[in-house]
């Protein structure tokens, strides 16, 4: 029996971080996690935009790619133990998510499943009607029109609260806020009202501790020799113990590997936080200046002082576009004088990219292992590293010009220096993201019931 039924807990498990991330965590929280909800939260900006791409080559794609793997690897658990799922896997299709989840259930013979499909995040028709401005650049979106993909806006908890007072087991939902994911549940639970500023303030702040799962159990957080974490490999995923008040303790399965600690949890408080007086969520302005962090046993860490003020009257949307094409090309050099080498090989890409007249928008020149992410300055004060790694990437305006950047490092392997190897090269349409801020009266967050 769960805390739940006794009326005093509620207990949600965060199944995944993103996109691409561990199942077997999700799973053992599904089986040993005594959860009330699971909820796995799967998008980033760009990867709606991929999803979108994905849809409109095939009608029935545009879910999560790990849907099916993740969904017939939980669903016994969390059906069995009577876990209720909600995550954005839905992505740019969560109809046909919810669809295949269906599918996956019956071939499963988990008997009578209700699924709900959350839709309305769509709102590229919206867009493209509107005189908006990029909140990034300052530019008309209108000037981008040949070039968009995608505009989904920020939705919040709504639709999945009345999804759960319709009885739904499973919710697959497209772009809805990551906390919010999180949030949705406690309303549903608790009966909070969608005005209640503080709590819900306090349950925003609940959901963005879960909502990137392994980082708040050690996990990005672990720096050998400073900041050590057992068993990385076998790291758990996290557990909110959430009351009535909102009050909530943040713990893990005492068998996974990682740890919950007052550090963990505070790090992952300040992810992605630009204002803590005023974060803006599509529910609420959370307010997070007065929260306090308390360990009150070991892997288990108490969290209080989350507050809020009325939300705005806009969501904000993630529009994506083609940007161009990038090509790149990557290639290696080890031993007595790699670096001077490595130099060379760079020098002479950069001279024939000039003499053969490839047209590029953006070039960069990279030592992987020297300069790649700090500079030249801090490159200038470290030993000669044994091996090092040559990098060059051009942003282009054609597939052709970024075809012909790839191809000069490749030549490389025979028309550079000695003991060059290792050769990769690619070249890719980008796609990029800016957002825009959309009245909240222009979005018309609903779900749709599919049964299995």
């Amino acid at each position: 029996m769960t805390a739940t039924q006794h009326g005093r807990l509620v207990r949600i498990g965060a199944g995944a971080g993103y996109s691409g991330d561990r199942i077997e965590p999700a799973v053992e929280l599904a089986e040993d996690g005594v959860l009330d909800y699971l909820v796995f939260e799967c998008l980033a900006e760009r990867t709606i935009a991929i999803a979108q791409q994905a849809r409109s080559k095939d009608p029935e794609l545009g879910y999560d790619p790990l849907l099916e793997t993740r969904m017939k690897a939980v669903l016994p658990a969390a059906l069995r133990n009577g876990v209720r799922i909600v995550s954005n896997m839905g992505a740019a299709n969560p109809l046909a998510a919810a669809h295949k989840t269906a599918e996956i259930a019956r071939s499963l013979g988990l008997g009578d499943v209700k699924i709900a499909a959350v839709t309305g995040d769509d709102v590229l028709d919206a867009v493209r009607d509107g005189a908006f401005r990029f909140e990034e650049s300052g530019e008309l979106v209108a000037d981008y029109q040949s070039r968009l993909v995608s505009a989904n806006a920020y939705l919040g908890a709504s639709a999945i609260v009345d999804a759960l007072a319709a009885g739904a087991q499973i919710i697959l939902t497209g772009r809805v806020a990551d906390p919010s994911l999180f949030v949705a549940p406690l309303i549903h639970e608790f009966g909070w009202r969608m005005d209640d500023w503080q709590t819900l303030g306090q349950a925003t702040l609940i959901g963005h501790l879960l909502e990137c799962a392994g980082q708040i159990t050690g996990g990005y957080f672990s720096d050998p020799g400073f900041k050590d974490i057992p068993a990385l490999a076998r790291l758990g995923f996290p557990i909110a113990e959430v009351g009535e008040d909102g009050a909530v303790v943040i713990t893990k399965l005492a068998q996974a590997g990682g740890r919950v600690t007052e550090a963990t949890c505070k790090e992952q408080l300040l992810y992605e936080i630009h204002d803590p007086q005023r974060y803006l969520q599509p529910d609420v302005v959370a307010d997070f200046s007065r929260v306090h962090v308390e360990e009150e046993a070991p892997d288990r860490v108490r969290v209080s002082g989350g507050g809020g003020a009325p939300r705005t009257g806009t969501l904000k949307v993630s529009v994506a576009y083609f940007d161009g094409f990038i090509g790149e090309g990557q290639i290696s050099y080890a031993g007595p004088g790699a670096l001077t080498r490595a130099r060379l090989a760079l020098d002479i890409v950069r001279e024939r990219l000039a003499l053969t007249g490839v047209q590029t928008e953006e070039l960069r020149f990279d030592l992987i292992g020297v300069n790649a992410l700090h500079g030249e300055t801090l490159a200038d004060s470290s030993a000669e590293p044994y091996e090092v790694r040559a990098r060059v990437a051009g942003r282009t305006a054609s597939l052709e010009q970024a075809v012909r950047v790839a191809n000069e490092v490749e030549t490389l392997y025979t028309n550079g220096p000695a003991g060059g190897g290792g050769v990769t090269k690619s070249a890719r349409e980008v796609v990029a993201v800016q957002s825009v801020l959309l009245p909240r009266e222009l979005v018309k967050p609903t779900f749709t019931m599919v049964e299995a």
